[in-house]
């Protein structure tokens, strides 16, 4: 039970100044004006995991979300909303012309093992969730399954097929698969997985098959995803009109060109989704108590033909993390973040800009070596790795490089390509 602690405004109640700004070391659950002075509630923290309505923000969570009180009459700014108790507020924004009113928090399902994870996101007001059926090998569809078989009318579905399929009938086995493991009859996006070329958007099968689905009924919408080559393909894609839905790659170190690309697929009515929001998520242990999660998730959601985020969410406190960010807008503290995380992982992540892929003389796939290498050092998922290493064919895999004896291939970000295939080159041997 919380406390109430009157404090005047000539008390100190443990409070630490900083820069000329005072800033409160207790966990804070509510503040208001009162006779002058300030009514805060304090309250102490349980082993018990409370639920987000009442759940109080710890002392480092707190520090880390820079909440700040001005020595000038003790004048508190607007706190979000998430951090005064009443849980957080669901943001809501349309996916382009499908229509579809998509938390702009969705949920990444890829590495996801827990149903209760995906149950605890619809409650806090997530209601896009993004899977696919080669993920876990088809072990994330079921989990997810678990979930939709008790909640699928709260809930927008998005899967994948891959367009690499020999032919129509196996397109739609591998989809009937899907809808089985997610027990529903329907899903509401159905997506071409990892596009990379033009003409794989172009292609007369493919789209007849998708189009052959959806008039099926067994999906709403028409999408693809993509990794690389990004700006081609959404500006491509603005132009044909075919798709609803883009799930792409995007962050705060993303080329400027891509933000131009997504607004102009935005204003053609295609519903944009953004994935790999955390540029990587790689360890922030460099930076402290800090935590640029939330700052990485926010400078996304301002671009405005962002409609919703997909971050890949695997526990409870990842999940609560991110949900907080809806509403929120980028200050000046979650810039700094972002500053400092950056200059921690320049010289490890891929912009996937595809500069450096037509310098290779032996035509090694760069971009998804580097993006395998992400998924091991960023997302410290080594299973995850192993499985994207497995999918780029052997005759443009980094064991092209062996024999090679001076790589001339260079990073228009200054990232080491050479030593980056010689570390792809040992993981695939540890594989």
């Amino acid at each position: 039970m919380a406390t109430p602690i009157f404090l005047s405004s000539g008390s100190v109640f443990r409070l630490h100044l900083i820069q000329g700004f005072c800033i409160i070391h207790h966990s804070i659950r509510n503040i208001r004006t009162n006779r002058g002075g300030f009514y805060v509630a304090f309250a102490v923290e349980t082993n018990r995991r409370k639920p987000m309505e009442e759940k109080l923000v710890s002392r480092r969570e707190f520090l880390g979300r820079g909440v700040m009180v001005g020595m000038a009459g003790l004048a508190f700014p607007v706190l979000n909303p998430a951090l005064t108790g009443n849980g957080p507020k669901t943001e809501f924004r349309t996916l382009g012309k499908t229509g579809l009113k998509v938390s702009t928090v969705g949920y990444g399902c890829m590495r996801t093992r827990e149903p209760a994870v995906i149950h605890r996101a619809i409650d806090l007001g997530v209601n896009y969730f993004d899977t696919a059926r080669r993920y876990m090998d088809g072990f994330n569809e079921t989990v997810l399954g678990q979930v939709l078989k008790v909640r699928r009318d709260e809930v927008i579905v998005a899967t994948k097929i891959l367009p690499n399929r020999t032919t129509e009938e196996a397109i739609m086995d591998s989809f009937d698969a899907s809808l089985k493991a997610l027990q529903t009859e329907a899903v509401d996006v159905i997506q071409l997985h990892s596009i990379n070329r033009v003409e794989q958007i172009i292609h007369e099968e493919t789209l007849g098959t998708l189009v052959k689905i959806k008039e099926s009924g067994k999906a709403r919408f028409l999408g693809f995803t993509t990794h690389s080559n990004q700006t081609g393909l959404l500006n491509a894609a603005a132009s044909q009109g075919f798709f609803d839905v883009i799930l792409v790659s995007y962050n705060f170190k993303s080329p400027p060109e891509l933000t131009e690309a997504i607004r102009n697929a935005a204003e053609a009515g295609i519903g944009i989704v953004a994935m790999k929001t955390q540029a990587g998520g790689y360890a922030d242990h460099e930076m402290g108590s800090f935590t640029p999660h939330q700052a990485a998730l926010k400078w996304t959601l301002q671009n405005p033909g962002v409609h919703t985020t997909v971050p890949s969410m695997t526990t409870f406190a990842q999940l609560e993390e991110n949900v907080r960010v809806m509403g929120s807008r980028m200050g000046w503290l979650d810039r700094k973040r972002l500053e400092q995380y950056g200059k921690t992982i320049d010289s490890r992540l891929c912009r996937m800009c595809g500069a450096c892929e037509a310098q290779c003389p032996r035509h090694v796939d760069i971009l998804e070596t580097n993006r395998a290498l992400m998924y091991y050092e960023g997302y410290r998922d080594a299973a995850l790795a192993r499985s994207a290493f497995r999918d780029i064919p052997f005759f443009r895999s980094a064991n092209r490089c062996a024999d090679c004896a001076v790589c001339t291939v260079t990073c228009a970000y200054g990232l080491n390509i050479r030593s980056k295939m010689a570390q792809a080159q040992e993981l695939m041997r540890m594989a």
